[in-house]
Order: structure tokens, then sequence, then C-alpha cells
């Protein structure tokens, strides 16, 4: 049944279209003069921005982050933060400089450590204070973190990711400038706009779904059909793909950050933490599976969830094939010939292994992604999918 009662919340303010990074020095001054930014780990590919803000009169640091945000590295930045005493946080790059940038900004301006606040493996405390103003500029369209109030953190120890969430962590602004994901690694493009497609088509099923997030899921993945995305992938200079799957990837993060996830981001969370492999990869490989078998359970039951699922991948099918005459189960075979036609990597090839089926469906199945999937799946179907996805 969809949730008539809902709240919405999204960054401060959001900025959408190509050039639109130039904008970046005025929208900084009224922060304050020492901007830190938060890079990739190549910060030499933002010499040009970085001229651009000190010719605007800023102050500018630097922090780079390599492969995804740990613990430590956001407790470094937080503190690099609080001894260079910055006005504000820039943080330009993927996915994972995002979080970690947003996770240094809030933690900053907030008492204790990191691990204070992170959900299963730490103490949980609710963020008590706003973040550092943060402007959060992705080069990449697929994570939407641009727009959602949790960061993924990686916690070694524990062979985890987990959220450090809140609501004090939504960016004051998202700047969303669709040219600047030109020179993203094509596995990177893949792996992320799968992350994108993801986003949408789960909290588009979820249970947790609200006008508000429907709305906004049928705008984006009618945005990623009819060969949008292979035209994405084929052609890394067609600006036209990259316009319409970087806002199909600010739509997934606006979905996701209000209408929940489920099943597909309920393993990769545990699987990323496991065995090191990146979101969007993980993501790729269990999408076709977990659809599937949310499918399949739809198909077996008579009550009205089960009819809605049903109409609802009927609807997915129309908007990504753009036939009218498309089957429910279109959405499947189309999502399942992408992954084929980009080769992407099964579970196996991204280093799980049989033996930890057992402990990645026990702990997945306790993730708060899974309690959006639109079926309470068992431990046998949950071991199916990872099969199917293997």
């Amino acid at each position: 049944m969809l949730n008539e009662a809902f709240e919405f919340a999204t960054a401060t303010r959001i900025i959408f279209g190509c050039g639109k990074v130039k904008e970046l020095p005025g929208l900084l001054k009224p922060f304050g003069k020492r901007i830190l930014l938060v890079t990739g780990a190549h910060p030499e590919r933002h010499k040009r921005l970085k001229s651009l803000l000190e010719e605007a009169g800023l102050v500018v640091e630097l922090q780079s982050v390599s492969g995804e945000p740990t613990v430590a590295k956001v407790n470094e930045i937080a503190e690099f933060l609080l001894r260079r005493q910055c006005d504000a946080v820039v943080g330009i790059g993927g996915g994972s400089v995002l979080d970690a940038a947003k996770a240094a900004a809030g933690l900053a301006n907030n008492p204790g450590e990191l691990m204070d606040y992170l959900e299963g493996v730490g103490k949980g405390k609710v963020l008590p204070c706003r973040s550092l103003p943060y402007v959060a500029v992705p080069t990449t369209a697929g994570t939407g973190s641009e727009v959602t109030k949790n960061a993924v953190i990686g916690v070694p120890e524990a062979s985890v990711k987990v959220s450090f969430r809140s609501p004090y962590l939504l960016p004051t602004i998202a700047l969303v400038d669709p040219e600047l994901t030109l020179d993203a690694p094509p596995e990177v493009s893949v792996n992320c706009a799968f992350d994108a497609l993801s986003h949408l088509l789960e909290a588009y099923l979820s249970n947790r779904a609200t006008p508000m997030t429907d709305a906004v899921c049928r705008e984006g993945l009618s945005r990623l059909g009819g060969g949008v995305l292979m035209a994405y992938w084929m052609k890394p200079d067609h600006l036209p793909s990259r316009i319409q799957v970087s806002l199909a990837s600010l739509l997934g993060g606006l979905a996701l950050a209000n209408g929940g996830l489920g099943a597909v981001h309920g393993f990769a969370g545990m699987l990323g933490g496991m065995i090191g492999a990146p979101h969007g990869a993980v993501c790729a490989a269990l999408l076709a599976p977990v659809l599937r078998m949310n499918y399949k359970r739809a198909g077996e039951g008579r009550d009205k969830e089960s009819q809605r699922l049903l109409g609802r991948i009927s609807e997915v099918s129309l908007m990504l094939s753009r036939d009218v005459a498309a089957r429910p189960e279109s959405a499947i075979e189309i999502i399942e010939k992408m992954a084929q036609t980009q080769n992407v990597a099964r579970l196996s090839k991204l280093g799980l292994k049989k033996e930890q089926f057992s402990a990645v469906v026990e702990k997945a199945s306790r993730a708060s992604s899974m309690k959006g999937n639109p079926f309470v799946l068992s431990a046998e179907e949950l071991t199916q999918i990872l099969l199917d996805a293997f």
C-alpha cells in the first residue's frame, strides 16, 4: 500500500546543468574564505577548479581520498578541517569522495569520533548539530550521494560498510554538471549507471514508496529507457546521454533517500565490506536476480501487495523498453542483456566464495535496506539470488 503520509528531504539547493561548475566560486563566498576541497586520488585533475576558486579570493586546502572511505580516513579529514579552521567543504569526485567529504563535514562540527555515530558497529548516537556548509559536486553518474543524508563508510576490522546517517548531513548545495562525467573510466561509467538504475528501480518497488518518490522514480526510469544507457556506455563523449544519466542519478538519490531501497542494497553493503568489490559492480551483478525473485513472489501471490508489485514491474518494463507491447518480465531481460553486453562481472569474479553464502545471507537479512524490499525473503530465497548472481 502506498504511503500517503510522508516526508521528503533533500539538499538545501540543487543546481543542474552543463557548465554549472563554473558557478562554484560565487556559491562558496557566503560561507567564508577558507575552503577544503576533497578530491579523489588524483587532485591534479581539478587544478583548473582550484585556480578558479583562488582567483575568486578563496583560500583552498586539499585532501584526497583513494578508494572507498574508512573510519580512519574520515576522522583524519575532520581533524584536518578543525586544524586548518576551514569554513566550508567541497567534495568533487565519485560517490566515495562525496561520502568522505560529507561525513567529515558533519563530524568536524560535532563532538566525538565517527564510531560514536555509525549504525550497527558503532554507538549509533544521534548527530546533535548541523555539519559545516558542504557542496557536493559529482563527477560520476550513479550514487546520488549529492542529495542523500547518509555516507557509506568502510569499517575494515568488522569487514562491513555501514551508514553514517543524519538529516544534518544533507548537502547545503548539490551541484551536478554532466560535463564532469565525460572523463569517467568506462568501467566506472558502467558500474555507476547500474547503481543509478538500481536506486530508481528499488525505490519504485519499495514498500516505503510515497507519491513523491514515485514521481521521481518514474521520471528517472524513463530517462534511462530506449537505449540511453547503451549510448552512454558505447559513446563516452555523447553529451546528450551524459545529461540523461546524470539527471537519472540525481533523481535516484532523491528516491533512495526518501523511499528506501531493497534486497540489492541489502546485499551490497555486506558484500562490499566482505569482498572489497566496488558497490556499483555488486549492484550490477545482483539487480536482475533480485528483480526475478520479487517478480516470482508477486506472481505466486493473490494479495493486493503482489498485484501492486506486478503492475509496477510492468511499468518498469514499459519505461525501460519504450515498447507498449512489453511483457511484465521484459525489465528482467533488458537488465540481463545490458549486463551481458557490458561484461558485468559475476559475484564469483568479484571475489565471493560459495562457502561465504550463509554468512552473507545472515548479515544481509538484518540490513536496513532489506526492510524496504516488497517481500520478506527467506534464507533459501536469498541464497538462490546469490546463486543466480554467482
